[in-house]
């Protein structure tokens, strides 16, 4: 059964709260600067994952330099560090999951989304993350997690909640479940020597499981909800309020790029190559996320009831806040 933790979640609170803190006076009004021919250079916070590959290939297709933008990208490991470095405004634009964001609000910090970032497929068995077990396992279900070892990536966040709906879904108690924080690119190796029992798992580290005969138990994130959206682009508020058309050239852009790599997935793998060591022929066998335009609203708004009643907030996000 789930249950609602009525203690505050201090590490993330102290995470956001010091980001919170650390914008100075000045720290969003800065707008990136300009350069030759009056084309704006913003910054961007993005993780070196297949997620982010629409921005690169919108900007290799000039759809930024047609809206007078040019992107400069800072890679992270995580929203951790995207997350204060948007809010202090050391970056203009940054990427993160969608449960990060409603944290980052619940706790204060001033944050909003802006554009779109990726969505699951919507297909069950055939999303770009599965909950998966080595091939030898016993394990045929979700519900036979009750007391087994379950790697994620974060604690308390949304890949967790992913996996307590799968869970639930499937008859278990996910609050049986060992949840234990790894590395995605650790997962592989982890559940190969019997270290945990099972993974939540992203791409590449998906097709890394499946070359070793791994199987695929639940596609969680289709669980949460059909088709939901998993990540977005966002700003600070400061920043949102300062300079909109900046965000609106951003957002305008950052549209046609989306569209643009749904429609393409052939050049979508291959800007990959550009800004990861993700070698090609691994690439070629990577389930790729959708990158619709549009936020699926419903879906983050049922990503965020999970999360609720799994503690992950303080109180209730506004949704129609933080969403553009």
């Amino acid at each position: 059964m789930r249950r609602r933790p009525l203690i505050r979640l201090a590490a993330v609170s102290v995470l956001f709260t010091a980001a919170a803190c650390g914008s100075s006076d000045g720290g969003d009004s800065s707008d990136g600067g300009t350069s030759s021919g009056g084309v704006r250079t913003v910054k961007v916070g993005l993780i070196p994952i297949v997620d982010v590959a629409p921005l690169y290939l919108g900007q290799k297709q000039g759809f930024f330099e047609k809206q007078g933008l040019k992107l400069e990208f800072t890679t992270a490991q995580g929203g951790a560090a995207i997350v204060p470095g948007v809010a202090s405004g050391q970056f203009q634009f940054g990427f993160s999951n969608v449960t990060s964001l409603m944290v980052a609000q619940t706790n204060g910090v001033p944050v909003e989304a802006v554009a779109n970032g990726i969505a699951s497929t919507g297909i069950a068995g055939k999303d770009f993350s599965a909950l998966m077990v080595k091939k030898d396992s016993a394990i045929k279900s979700p519900k036979e997690l009750e007391g087994k070892k379950v790697a994620i990536n974060t604690l308390k966040n949304i890949n967790e909640t992913a996996v307590r709906a799968s869970v639930s879904k499937a008859g278990g108690d996910p609050d049986k479940v060992r949840f234990v924080e790894l590395g995605f690119e650790q997962m592989p190796a982890a559940l190969d020597s019997g270290e945990i029992d099972a993974a939540q798992v992203v791409e590449p580290a998906q097709a890394a499981v499946k070359s070793g005969g791994g199987r695929v138990i639940a596609s969680p994130l289709v669980d949460v909800a059909p088709k939901l959206t998993v990540a977005m682009y966002f700003t600070s508020t400061r920043y949102a309020k300062q300079n909109p058309e900046v965000v609106k050239k951003f957002q305008d852009a950052t549209a046609e790029s989306l569209a643009y790599a749904d429609s393409h997935p052939d050049e979508a793998r291959r800007i990959v190559t550009t800004y990861t060591t993700i070698p090609a022929n691994v690439l070629a066998r990577v389930t790729l996320p959708r990158w619709p335009a549009e936020a699926n609203r419903s879906s983050i708004v049922d990503l965020m009831k999970l999360g609720y009643e799994d503690g992950l907030f303080k109180s209730p996000p506004d949704v129609e806040k933080l969403l553009p």
